[in-house]
C-alpha cells in the first residue's frame, strides 16, 4: 500500500470503532489499494487520518471513507482531508457519501457543499442503498 501499513490501517480504522471492517483485515488493505484515490494525514510520522473515494473520474465520485483518530478530530484535519478529494474529484457532477447519524459529521459535510437529500426542496432525488447483512427495515 505504498506508504501504509495493514497494522496502522486496523488501528486507525478500531480508534473510531469501524470494526466491521477491520475483522477482515486483508480485505481492507485490498479495499485501500483498489480506491480510485486516496490521501492520508500524519502527525510525526504517526497515521492520523486516511479519506478514500472511488470515481469514473467524469460522473461520479463516491467517498466511502473520510477517518480521523478521535484524539487529533476538530482540528482540520478531516476538513484538508475532505477539501483533498474534492479538489482532485471538482470536475465530476456527482459527489456522493453516506454517514452515520453523527452531527459532527454532518457539519463538516454541509460545510463542505454536501446536502442531506432528504431535506432537498428544490432538486428531487432519491437515495437509496442495501448493505449485506443489515436489516434495513
Amino acid at each position: 500500500m505504498d506508504d501504509l501499513t495493514a497494522g496502522e490501517v486496523v488501528a486507525l480504522y478500531d480508534s473510531v470503532g469501524w470494526t466491521a471492517y477491520t475483522s477482515d483485515p486483508p480485505r481492507l488493505v485490498d479495499a485501500i489499494e483498489r480506491s480510485t484515490y486516496r490521501v492520508t494525514a500524519r502527525d510525526d510520522g504517526e497515521l492520523v487520518g486516511l479519506a478514500r473515494g472511488l470515481s469514473d473520474d467524469f460522473s461520479i465520485f463516491y467517498l466511502q471513507d473520510i477517518i480521523v483518530r478521535p484524539d487529533v478530530q476538530q482540528q482540520g484535519v478531516g476538513r484538508t482531508l475532505l477539501e483533498s478529494c474534492l479538489n482532485r474529484f471538482e470536475h465530476v457532477r456527482q459527489r456522493v457519501l453516506l454517514t452515520d447519524d453523527e452531527e459532527r459529521q454532518h457539519r463538516l459535510y454541509r460545510a463542505a457543499g454536501y446536502r442531506d437529500v432528504a431535506t432537498l426542496d428544490n432538486y428531487r432525488l432519491h437515495a437509496f442503498v442495501n448493505i449485506r447483512g443489515v436489516d434495513l427495515s
